[in-house]
């Protein structure tokens, strides 16, 4: 049973993530909105490893493929290789404090982001502006938060 609990806890908080990432915001407030998904997928691949594994990536990278309607696969490339990057690191992360997890977080969603720029301009979409950026800081600003609130869920099984 305590295997099972955290594997459905796991796909209703992506779930969550992904619903927060999809939500129809006004242009300034989407600018702001951090990548919801992929923070909730970067904790839970740093925090219980084994759990979700890069699979969870993968398929939290596809269901945004599908629903955001971009190339097919850019977001699960993307999305699997900060999830490889956090399972690999994740003891090195998980020792440090909250301050040095958000740099970490912060350097994984710019490669996320770098990552879905480049499929981007190889697959001749118009590069936007820089203000594609700027959702990654805010996501490194918000970690604590995202912390305490699956740290909450995480700890009272």
């Amino acid at each position: 049973m305590s295997e099972r609990h955290p594997r459905v806890l796991i796909v209703v908080s992506s779930l969550v993530g992904l619903v927060l990432s999809l939500l129809p915001l006004p242009h300034w407030a989407a600018i702001l909105r951090p990548a919801f998904l992929v923070l909730v997928v970067l904790y839970w691949s740093t925090m219980l490893p084994r759990a979700g594994g890069v699979t969870l990536g993968f398929g939290s990278g596809l269901a945004l493929d599908a629903f955001q309607g971009s190339v097919l696969g850019e977001h699960a490339l993307a999305l699997s290789f900060v999830t490889y990057l956090a399972i690999r690191l994740h003891l090195l992360v998980r020792a440090k404090p909250l301050f040095e997890q958000s740099l970490f977080v912060f350097a994984a969603l710019m490669a996320y982001e770098f990552l879905l720029w480049v499929i981007d301009g190889w697959s001749g979409y118009p590069l936007s502006t820089p203000m594609r950026w700027v959702h990654t800081a805010t996501g490194g600003l918000i970690w604590p938060l995202v912390v305490g609130i699956l740290g909450r869920f995480h700890l009272a099984r």
